[in-house]
């Protein structure tokens, strides 16, 4: 453990807030986004109290684990047009896993002095902005990668041997991955996009880049599309592009963010049926072959990081069956060690 022990407290270490010293191992705590919540439930916490926004987090990735479910309808959402501190106050958690720069940074209204507050108040805070890394605010210190940072958690909350067993199930899911992925010559080209609205006329392009949130996209090698044409990353440039665009590019398949929420029913039904239907789109090639998908949340964990890579592998190699071991991921969570 990266930290100190004494025999009534202990300390765990992360950038950028340093040493964190716990006297006991936390029972409530808020969470900066469904990263980090899904690893509170791999490690067979409670759910968070709150995250940013409960919208993403998309716990139906557990359906189709027996015995994994969890129960957002007495979740908060931190972000209610802005962040109150009374709203800590209220939540109480005994941490705080959120970066605190994204506090100050992501919107007008936090200063380190409101950090300052609620940490000697209420609790610490113990997190970093590890889902994406284009943040200009997220410089001078590093950043994890998921695993990295779920032991972080885990020696948090006192629950290192299930981040170890978790390990072992991601390890045999990496060799059962490696000869589904062909070789990169044989891989469709790709364009990452955040759809805009069910009638989608602009997209938000996404290069796939660091952070959890492509994290299923870099296992599986994507050949990412838009990276080598002169398309500006939205991260950057806060910039959209249109059908006539996406047509120049062409891409083989699209996998488009922003639809979490439908099941593939109902994206079929509605956006991908308005491409089949759209004057430009509706010459798109992966539009013609059927090639359109959900691209999967932003915020992914270990659990929700298996579910996903499993779909995009059908979605895009035509795999069949089953990666990772179900079971075996509800007995970690369950304490079966």
């Amino acid at each position: 453990m990266s930290g100190t022990h004494t025999a009534d407290s202990y300390s765990v270490t992360m950038a950028p807030v340093g040493e964190v010293t716990f006297e006991s191992a936390p029972e409530t705590w808020v969470a900066n986004n469904g990263s980090w919540a899904d690893m509170g439930i791999a490690l067979g916490l409670e759910p968070p109290k709150a995250v940013w926004l409960t919208s993403r987090y998309h716990t139906q990735y557990y359906d189709g684990i027996d015995g994994v479910s969890v129960d957002t309808s007495e979740m908060i959402s931190l972000y209610q047009d802005g962040v109150s501190k009374e709203l800590f106050y209220e939540l109480d958690g005994d941490v705080h896993v959120i970066d605190p720069n994204f506090l100050m940074n992501r919107f007008q209204g936090w200063e380190r002095s409101d950090v300052d507050e609620i940490t000697e108040h209420v609790a610490p805070f113990f997190g970093n902005c590890i889902y994406a890394q284009h943040y200009p605010w997220h410089d001078g210190y590093r950043y994890y990668t998921l695993y990295e940072g779920f032991e972080k958690l885990a020696q948090v909350f006192g629950r290192t041997e299930r981040y170890e067993a978790f390990e072992e199930v991601h390890d045999e899911f990496r060799s059962n991955l490696a000869p589904v992925v062909p070789g990169q010559g044989e891989r469709p080209s790709v364009a990452v996009l955040w759809g805009v609205g069910d009638t989608p006329e602009k997209f938000y392009p996404y290069i796939v880049g660091g952070g959890t949130g492509f994290e299923h996209l870099r296992a599986l090698g994507v050949r990412d599309a838009l990276a080598e044409t002169n398309i500006q990353d939205f991260h950057g440039s806060r910039g959209a592009i249109d059908n006539e665009t996406l047509l120049e590019v062409d891409p083989e398949v699209l996998m488009l963010r922003g639809y979490e929420s439908k099941s593939r029913d109902e994206f079929e039904d509605t956006v991908v049926d308005f491409l089949r239907n759209h004057g430009t789109a509706s010459a798109l090639t992966a539009v013609g072959n059927g090639d359109v998908y959900r691209a999967g949340g932003l915020y992914q964990g270990p659990i929700t990081n298996l579910v996903l890579t499993e779909r995009a592998a059908g979605q895009l190699y035509g795999f069949e069956g089953e990666l990772f071991d179900r079971e075996r991921v509800t007995e970690i969570v369950d304490g079966a060690l």
